[in-house]
């Protein structure tokens, strides 16, 4: 596996969390599946049955890091 890759996920990741513990939930890496692109999080907290889960996981979470790192094509919720 790409350390360099995971790295840069962990640090988009970084990023975003504050916005989510905002609101009382966060997002956890789970891990990179290089071959697909894929990459898995998990969320806690307000964020598990939350209304706006699949947006903030699409429109946020997956277009930013597909936005900034090379190699991410998806994000997938585990």
């Amino acid at each position: 596996m790409d350390k360099d890759i995971v790295e840069q996920i962990k640090s988009v990741l970084e990023k975003i969390r504050p916005f989510l513990q905002r609101d009382g939930g966060d997002v956890t890496f789970e891990h990179y599946d290089e071959s697909t692109g894929t990459v898995y999080v998990s969320f806690v907290g307000a964020c598990v049955g939350c209304m706006s889960l699949d947006d903030t996981l699409h429109l946020g979470i997956e277009t930013i890091l597909i936005e900034e790192v090379p190699g991410v094509n998806a994000v997938k919720l585990i």
